[in-house]
């Protein structure tokens, strides 16, 4: 009777299982069939999985494992290893929805419980979680993926000493690139592994004790699979079939998850771990060739500059300066891509703090372009085409030169004032000028490579000085950055003389006049130009005091110029008239005028053989600027005498006004040696017309002529005597008692051949006499060396007792003198303590 009552008890726990929910085979295994001694953690685990797994978790039973652990937290290791060791068999029987129920059994554990004890736990639970991951499965990758997320967003409260992630960290990575069949399941895999990367980088990045996630072996990893995903499905977004679809895709799209997780990686990174996080930019980028395009490669570092701390943008400078230098063999279009993307991260570190990288960015753009100056020229990398030597493309050099200059240009303008001016001089110092004693270097195309150069750094001085706003000139303009920019104004090459003239051009300009002034033109009211005019500063009458002269002459010498163009008269007369506008007082304004007048006697004598155009082209250069100024004195005697000159022009000489010199099709006239006086602007009118309204008459009767200084020698210029002036002007300017001024002299061509052979006389002596000197000390002997030395030593010895004699001699005697034995006259020096001195000493 007993045997038949256990044979029913068995066959009833066989078809509806045992009171706990395990099953025969788990209670045969260990304990037989007494399950009541089965340790107790184990029979709750058991009781949370049901008969039918799409019945999912049994929540009563969870609650109750949940106490327990809570109750018991020694037991939670035991509790996860059971656990681990259970999903384990189950995955290898293929008994997915057991899997899940234990995940997410241990997914309650985990947020539940924050004991001593939950390390060990931990530990179960990152080996099923990277159980799932070694799946091939995508739906356990998945899982695994979402357990590790959400174990990454828990504050352990004890600290973990050999924890590791190197694993997840790879598979992640891994997971990124997945290249599925299936587009769906590839975007959801992709998606988790960006998970998973950005829970890894939550989960260690702030802790110390945990593995150094900023470690190259980790970022190698991490950030090229981020930008690969962002790179892809930028790919994907410009196949796409219909837009209608796109709301949807909107939130599955790893480029989203991926670019949110790289910016909270860089905005977590400290000082010391920027570089590591940089370089596998870099290295992406490069290996991936994503500079050319540029697209992406700028989207990137906008990425970049705009996650990181601003303190630490002028790191991310470094490393693409680095890296520009390190590729500075590369092609001419990766080294384009690199600038540009220099350029658009130096703008936005700009805002922040670029700190000491400001000069060392503009030292690294300028050596490249010199590099680049040199490729263009030899043709090759290593400066001589060989066997196997990469031919370079000229017009890429010249796309990557204008890259450079673009870049210069926006960064500087980003720049407070005080350090634009140190790039402006740091640029200006750059600038190779013309030596006496300096070699000249042809490259294939026989181009000058000091040429080049000067035409490159003067047009990023010029980039710089665009819009450059500076209220003292003095600040602006110092003296050794405008001697060596106006030595440049003198070279024969018209493009760099155009060059100086627009960088000048673009200090002076202050309130935005420039651009009015575009065309020359003669017009007969110029308040429809709305100038903005201010009174001249005291700096700036200083500045004009100091420098007035050196600006007029190079300004006159550049008149006289026969490559000059149309490009080279508006830039002159934009120039004369912003010093009118912007630096001029009653003095500069009759300097100005004198000048014009000057350019007008160039002209019309004709002394440098001008061409036909270049004659015309001054004549209505000095009637536009006399026609503008005479409106802006508002003398009625002096705009009268203007407009009437004008008028005649236009009646009878139209080739010497504006309007039909400065034309596409210039009509000029062959005949210009017979201009009448009625043509020309009178000096002795103005002198009359201005004087009677408080200008200095004296002064505009004069007039003028530039000094010859040592820039025309360093210029190289064709002849020096066009520049001589041995006029002395000696006046004392608003004395009230005013000395007779002796008259100048008359300079005549005798004069001056006379001057020239005088002084060439003179330093062939001196030369000579050098000569002499230098060559007795190295042939005579030493005792003839010597004696004459000791002559010398001797005679400068006489002098000296001379001197001592007559400033140190003895004070006279109050007593009176005595006399020598000789019959002359001897002072008698009587001690001070002996003297006798008058009462009116005596207080």
């Amino acid at each position: 009777m007993k045997g038949r009552r256990r044979r029913l008890w068995l066959q009833a726990i066989r078809r509806r299982g045992l009171p706990g929910g395990a099953r025969p085979a788990e209670m045969y295994g260990v304990c037989g069939c007494c399950g009541a001694l089965r340790p107790r953690y184990k029979r709750l685990v058991d009781n949370i999985f049901p008969e039918d797994p799409e019945d999912g978790l049994v929540k009563t039973n969870m609650e109750k494992l949940t106490f327990y652990a809570l109750s018991a937290p020694e037991k939670l290791d035991r509790i996860g290893a059971y656990l681990s060791e259970r999903l384990i068999r189950d995955v290898g029987r293929h008994r997915y929805g057991y899997v899940c129920i234990a995940m997410e059994a241990l997914d309650q554990l985990l947020m539940a419980c924050h004991c001593q004890s939950i390390n060990l736990f931990v530990e179960s639970f990152l080996k099923m979680v990277a159980k799932l991951l070694e799946s091939e499965k995508p739906n356990l990758q998945i899982l695994g993926t979402n357990s590790f997320v959400k174990f990454a967003n828990i504050e352990e409260d004890t600290p973990s000493y050999h924890r590791s992630y190197d694993f997840f960290v790879s598979r992640f990575s891994e997971m990124c690139h997945s290249s599925h069949d299936d587009m769906e399941i590839k975007t959801k895999i992709r998606m988790s592994g960006i998970k998973g990367l950005q829970g890894v980088v939550r989960k260690t990045v702030n802790d110390e004790l945990q593995a150094n996630i900023w470690d190259p072996q980790h970022m190698d990893k991490i950030v090229p699979s981020l930008l690969f995903n962002l790179q892809h499905v930028e790919e994907a977004e410009s196949r796409s079939p219909s837009p209608l679809q796109a709301p949807e895709k909107e939130k599955e799209n790893p480029a989203e998850l991926a670019e949110r997780c790289l910016r909270e990686l860089l905005g977590r990174a400290a000082f010391g771990n920027i570089k590591n996080a940089i370089k596998p930019v870099l290295i992406h980028l490069d290996n991936h060739s994503l500079w050319e395009p540029k697209v992406f490669a700028i989207r990137c570092f906008k990425i970049i500059m705009y996650s990181i701390q601003p303190q630490h943008s002028h790191l991310v400078i470094q490393q693409l300066l680095s890296h520009l230098d390190a590729n500075s063999r590369s092609a001419a279009t990766v080294r384009a891509g690199i600038v540009e993307v220099l350029s658009e991260a130096a703008v936005i570190a700009a805002t922040g703090s670029v700190g000491p990288t400001v000069l060392e960015m503009f030292n690294t753009l300028l050596r490249q372009l010199r590099l680049s100056i040199d490729y263009a020229l030899t043709g090759s990398y290593d400066g001589a085409i060989s066997l196997g030597t990469k031919i370079i493309k000229e017009h890429e050099e010249r796309m990557f030169q204008e890259a450079v200059i673009k870049t210069i240009g926006s960064f500087a303008s980003t720049l407070p004032t005080y350090q634009r001016s140190e790039v402006i001089l740091f640029i200006m110092s750059k600038v190779p000028l013309p030596s006496l004693h300096h070699t000249i270097e042809t490259g294939k195309t026989g181009e000058n490579r000091n040429r080049l150069t000067q035409i490159m750094l003067l047009k990023s001085l010029l980039q710089v000085s665009t819009g450059f706003q500076c209220n003292n000139m003095m600040s602006a303009l110092p003296s050794n950055f405008l001697d060596r920019l106006l030595s440049t104004a003198l070279m024969e090459d018209a493009e760099i003389r155009l060059f100086v003239l627009e960088i000048l051009i673009s200090f002076i300009d202050r309130h935005g006049n420039r651009h009015k002034f575009s065309t020359i033109s003669t017009l007969s009211d110029i308040s429809v130009l709305k100038l903005k005019v201010d009174k001249c500063s005291r700096q700036d009458t200083v500045f004009m005091k100091k420098h007035s002269q050196q600006l007029y002459r190079h300004i006159y010498l550049s008149c006289k110029e026969e490559t000059n163009i149309q490009k080279h008269y508006e830039a002159l007369y934009s120039l004369l008239v912003l010093i009118s506008i912007e630096l001029a007082n009653e003095e500069v304004v009759v300097d100005l005028i004198r000048l014009v007048l000057a350019v007008q006697d160039v002209a019309q004598v004709n002394e440098e053989n001008l061409p036909v155009y270049n004659r015309c082209a001054l004549y209505a250069l000095g009637a536009a600027y006399l026609n503008l100024i005479s409106q802006l004195t508002t003398v009625p005697a002096f705009c009268q005498h203007i407009h009437e000159v004008i008028e005649t022009r236009k009646k009878e000489a139209p080739y010497m006004l504006p309007e039909d010199v400065f034309v596409e099709r210039p009509r000029l006239s062959q005949n210009l040696d017979g201009a009448v006086i009625e043509l020309l602007f009178r000096q002795s009118k103005i002198s009359e017309v201005l004087g009677g309204s408080g200008y200095n008459s004296d002064r505009l009767c004069l007039p003028y002529i530039p000094q010859l200084t040592d820039e025309d020698r360093l210029s190289k210029r064709k002849s020096i005597g066009e520049t001589i002036s041995l006029q002395v002007e000696v006046e004392s300017r608003n004395s009230p008692e005013k000395e007779e001024r002796v008259p100048a002299e008359e300079i005549t061509y005798e004069t001056l051949k006379k001057a020239i052979v005088d002084s060439v006389a003179v330093e062939e002596q001196e030369r000579e006499r050098r000569r002499q000197v230098v060559e007795k000390f190295q042939k005579a002997p030493f005792e003839e060396i010597a004696a004459h030395c000791g002559a010398r030593a001797s005679l400068l010895q006489s002098k000296l007792n001379q001197i001592f004699e007559i400033t140190i001699r003895p004070p006279p005697s109050p007593s009176g003198t005595v006399t020598a034995a000789y019959g002359q006259p001897q002072n008698h020096s009587i001690p001070v303590y002996e003297m006798k001195f008058p009462d009116l000493c005596v207080y």
